[in-house]
């Protein structure tokens, strides 16, 4: 594995923590929340047999800071990051991306998102995402990291997970504090829809979701049909 120090992907100097690995094109990918770089795995390993992988830190994770960072401001640092490339985002990860693809679309060669969304249309369902993730993040500080990953992890989503694709004790490198950012300024309650603007990107994008997560694959079923380039 190499650091950033060993291959550099841009001119501009990197300001969130990445690792790196592969070869061939470049492709940065962006975690979930309470993920970080160390999180992909096999995944990540299958990638890296295929291209140049840049696994970065997303903003409150891992070894990156930007704790204040909001959606907008943590999509402008991975493309920052990454330069001009293939980018690939789960869920948090996908919805910073989005951000970041609208600001800088030169830079992106394709666009492959998991389990992401435009965003919550509705106001009311908007403020009580938010509210949610308010609380959410109050809990984290209050409990302390260990016993809110261990929350997270049991919910229905990641219940079914094998151990080694959980990912516990590296999701117990984060700090709480940068987690508890992260959802106030990055959770889906404070997203700005974007579904008015998905015209505006017209490089190639592939829309993914878990077979059996109905709720992702209508979102991703939508997003694919309003893009110029999408599929899902």
């Amino acid at each position: 594995m190499l650091s950033v120090d060993d291959k550099t992907p841009q001119a501009k100097p990197v300001t969130l923590h990445v690792q790196r690995r592969g070869k061939g094109d470049l492709l940065v990918v962006a975690h979930g929340f309470t993920q970080n770089a160390n999180c992909w795995g096999a995944f990540g390993e299958g990638l890296a047999e295929h291209f140049d992988v840049l696994m970065v830190d997303a903003p409150g994770h891992g070894r990156s800071g930007h704790d204040d960072a909001d959606l907008w401001e943590a999509g402008k640092l991975l493309m920052e990051a990454g330069g001009r490339a293939h980018y690939l985002g789960y869920s948090m990860g996908g919805r910073m991306l989005l951000h970041g693809a609208l600001q800088r679309s030169h830079l992106v060669r394709s666009l492959t998102l998991i389990g992401a969304t435009a965003g919550i249309e509705d106001a009311e369902t908007r403020a009580g995402r938010r509210r949610a993730d308010d609380e959410l993040a109050a809990k984290l500080e209050t409990a302390g990291l260990p016993s809110f990953i261990d929350s997270w992890l049991s919910l229905p989503l990641f219940a079914t997970l094998p151990k080694d694709a959980a990912r516990r004790d590296e999701r117990l490198r984060n700090r709480a504090a940068g987690l508890a950012a992260s959802l106030r300024n990055c959770g889906t309650g404070t997203q700005e829809p974007l579904w008015n603007r998905l015209d505006e990107m017209a490089f190639p994008t592939l829309v993914l979701a878990g077979a059996q997560d109905s709720k992702f694959s209508q979102i991703g079923r939508r997003l694919a049909a309003a893009l110029p380039s999408g599929r899902f």
